[in-house]
């Protein structure tokens, strides 16, 4: 079976301004990020992510531009050799549209755990947010929350 680091986009990969990135333009990566991620590459780590894109019901940004940040962002990472394995995003609010994908709703998590044949008692999640926490603990994954905009290597700098 394989393990996996499961990770909330805003305010863990890039700079969560507060309210919604809605463009590769506001997408600024943390600093260091690339280096963390490359470790738990090569700590054998599937690398995940699970976001909430709640923007994209409110109409503030389209699925369009969720996909063109997630291939940039990629193609970033790439450059670093780091792979990141799947994005599973809910593009759902819940104001305007409820939906069971979304965060604290463990179904992004589960899906990952079933396609990659995952170990979720050897995997974890980083998120910013109690909902990251809540939806992987749904799904049988152990969850952190660190502060928003945090350098992971300095929060987890006992690994």
């Amino acid at each position: 079976m394989n393990k996996a680091l499961f990770l909330d986009r805003d305010g863990i990969i890039n700079h969560d301004p507060g309210d919604y990135t809605r463009s590769w333009d506001e997408f600024h990566f943390l600093p260091g990020i690339e280096r963390f991620l490359k470790k738990k590459q090569e700590e054998g780590f599937l690398l995940i992510l699970i976001t909430n894109q709640g923007g994209v019901a409110k109409g503030l940004y389209s699925i369009e531009t969720v996909d063109e940040i997630h291939v940039k962002m990629k193609a970033h990472f790439n450059t670093y050799g780091v792979h990141i394995d799947e994005i599973y995003y809910s593009p759902y609010h819940d104001d305007y549209s409820k939906s069971l994908s979304r965060k604290p709703g463990s179904i992004m998590i589960e899906k990952a755990l079933a396609r990659f044949n995952i170990d979720a008692s050897m995997s974890f999640m980083i998120g910013d947010k109690d909902r990251d926490v809540a939806c992987a603990e749904n799904a049988g994954v152990r969850g952190y929350k660190v502060p928003v905009n945090s350098d992971l290597n300095t929060v987890f700098s006992h690994d």
